[in-house]
């Protein structure tokens, strides 16, 4: 995640609070699906940007997650999301999001 990224991410938090913030990620890698994650829950794990040493536990999902793809319409999703989910390894982006939420952040889902 770029610098600019988490700091919007930082400032989100600081404005609206933590408890009511939820991350989408849309890597297309499950290394750096996991790296963004554990950004956005436990710190920066580089130590190199605005996140470096902070811990917001953010709930963090992929955009491909079934929860996700649940509450959008249907429409949006086939437009926007719909070959993202036919190219990419889904099961492996959601997995290793799934694994960061699980350790790392507040959410229990």
């Amino acid at each position: 995640m770029d610098l600019q990224n988490q700091q919007r991410v930082l400032d989100a938090a600081e404005k609206y609070g933590p408890d009511q913030m939820v991350v989408l990620l849309g890597s297309a890698d499950a290394d750096g699906a996991a790296l963004h994650a554990e950004t956005v829950t436990s710190g920066d794990p580089t130590y190199a940007g605005p996140l470096a040493g902070v811990s917001l536990r953010l709930p963090v999902y992929h955009v491909l997650d079934e929860v996700i793809r649940a509450e959008a319409d249907v429409a949006v999703w086939q437009e926007q999301i719909g070959m993202m989910e036919m190219v990419l390894d889904s099961p492996a982006l959601i997995r290793a999001v799934a694994q960061v939420r699980a350790s790392h952040s507040r959410s229990e889902s």
